[in-house]
């Protein structure tokens, strides 16, 4: 079977920093920064971001690349009893993350056209809770679907349905080549309009001013381990899938270095604009910065449009380019999600790709509507906070674990420096083998010991196991389910790149 390729390095860079820029790039990144020591915070930030973000960047680009395969078709080749773990994150990113993101990029279209006439009015809190969400009073109280969401959301899934059906080059490539430009000529124009706001300077003063006293709290080390890990779409699958479609002699190892240091840079720069909105709401208002902050969904659809009204006359279209840069963002990472699940289906089941495509944007689109209903957003929160937390998490300590001591690592390395200008050395693996699964491991017990102590988010122990842990536990059956399958291509018997080194 023939694969994929995409048309050049420029294009295969793109979709990456697309698949790894994402809303949370925007509104999770700056309040964590500023939550954890502002300035002080990069240096974790940057120590995380060298010491595990690029050498796991690495490695699965050089997995996909070596293996020349999908996630699923990646571990198949290392061995046939790992496929499974190729398949896993597949299923929760695919059936979990990218139904709900989904919703709130249509959140986002919404409010692009709401920006128009302000429509959230004097109160931009009661209109997002109670006229736009309707938000009932929990997970189990679902009574109606919000029409205007579950039109968003068609519009979201019509749009990835064209992109995924027209394959990589034609499709994923080239909408990433238009996409990425566009977000970063978007943001650009917020941060300096940002800027130009009286109380700009108030705002960023908090983002960067420095607490080094919070970098003895173990806390602020594992947010900057977790960002870096969530921020660069580790774990998911979609690196290793998306390095498997570079022709042979491609540099992969600085290919993963551009992408790591482009994503970060774009959160670094987004702060600005959204700290220079908050220094001019807590100007215009008189009150202190902290009064105005608000991380999250919180962030984009009740402060944003709070400071969008305040701005006069061109408000309007200030609101009109922030939601269309994260409806941008949002969709560029939502096609890598499904595009690495096509690939996976494909390179096993050799299924057509416009007939794959079209069922599983039906799915994704029927999948989601359960996110539309005024229940949603406690959803929402908990599927996101349980496959984030645990599920990626686990992924990529076992991700680690199985390609640095199950198999030849060294054969990743070497075959890595064959194509790539910079060389990694043995730190490389070492790094691979122990401080990986060992920092990974600590986020995830963190989270673990501080959530049964005290359930998430003051949910009941039922609606945490019911939608959470579930989803967890059956996108890890149906894994096996899909590995025991019979191969209907001969895919998973050619050689590796580096099989010969």
């Amino acid at each position: 079977m023939k694969r994929n390729m995409w048309g050049s390095r420029l294009g295969f860079v793109l979709a990456a920093i697309g698949s790894a820029i994402g809303l949370g790039n925007i509104w999770r990144f700056p309040y964590l920064c500023y939550e954890n020591g502002g300035g002080a915070f990069l240096i974790p930030y940057l120590i995380a971001l060298f010491t595990a973000g690029i050498p796991l960047l690495i490695l699965e680009f050089g997995v996909g690349h070596e293996r020349i395969g999908s996630a699923p078709l990646a571990f198949r080749k290392i061995d046939k009893k790992w496929e499974w773990l190729g398949w896993w994150p597949l299923l929760f990113t695919m059936f979990g993350i990218v139904l709900y993101y989904s919703v709130v990029i249509a959140w986002c279209i919404d409010f692009l056209f709401y920006s128009v006439k302000l429509s959230w009015g004097a109160d931009a809190e009661a209109f997002f809770f109670k006229q736009f969400l309707q938000l009932s009073s929990g997970p189990t109280e679902i009574s109606t679907i919000r029409t205007p969401i579950l039109f968003g959301l068609l519009g979201v899934w019509s749009l990835t349905w064209v992109i995924i059906m027209r394959g990589v080059s034609k499709g994923v490539e080239l909408a990433n080549m238009i996409f990425m430009p566009l977000l970063f000529v978007l943001t650009l124009a917020l941060v300096f309009w940002s800027l130009s706001l009286e109380g700009a300077m108030t705002g960023i003063a908090a983002y960067l001013k420095p607490d080094f006293t919070k970098l003895t709290d173990p806390n602020v080390w594992v947010s900057a381990y977790g960002q870096i890990f969530f921020t660069l779409s580790l774990g998911f699958g979609i690196m290793i899938t998306y390095a498997s479609y570079m022709p042979e002699k491609s540099n992969m190892t600085g290919s993963a270095l551009i992408t790591a240091l482009v994503n970060s840079g774009f959160s670094l720069v987004s702060g600005f604009g959204v700290f220079s909105i908050l220094g001019f709401m807590a100007t215009t208002q008189q009150v202190p910065v902290d009064e105005v902050v608000k991380e999250s969904i919180g962030l984009a659809f009740i402060v944003y449009p709070k400071a969008i009204s305040m701005i006069g006359d061109f408000g309007p279209m200030f609101g009109m380019l922030f939601f269309l840069s994260l409806t941008v963002a949002g969709v560029s990472s939502a096609i890598s999600i499904v595009e690495a699940f096509v690939s996976g289906v494909e390179d096993k089941f050799s299924i057509n790709r416009k007939m794959l495509a079209t069922v599983l944007c039906f799915f994704g689109f029927t999948g989601g509507v359960i996110f539309t209903t005024n229940g949603g957003l406690f959803w929402l929160d908990i599927v996101d906070h349980f496959i984030n937390n645990y599920g990626l998490v686990l992924a990529g300590i076992l991700e680690c674990i199985v390609v640095g001591w199950f198999f030849n690592l060294d054969q990743i390395r070497k075959h890595l420096n064959k194509v790539s200008k910079i060389q990694l050395g043995p730190w490389w693996s070492w790094i691979i083998k122990l401080f990986l699964p060992l920092s990974l491991s600590v986020i995830l017990l963190n989270q673990l010991v501080r959530e049964l102590s005290t359930p998430y988010g003051g949910y009941t122990w039922a609606s945490l196991i019911g939608i959470g842990w579930s989803w967890i536990v059956i996108s890890f059956l149906v894994a096996f389910i899909l590995a025991a399958q019979p191969w209907r291509t001969n895919n998973h018997l050619e050689k590796g790149r580096g099989d010969e080194l």
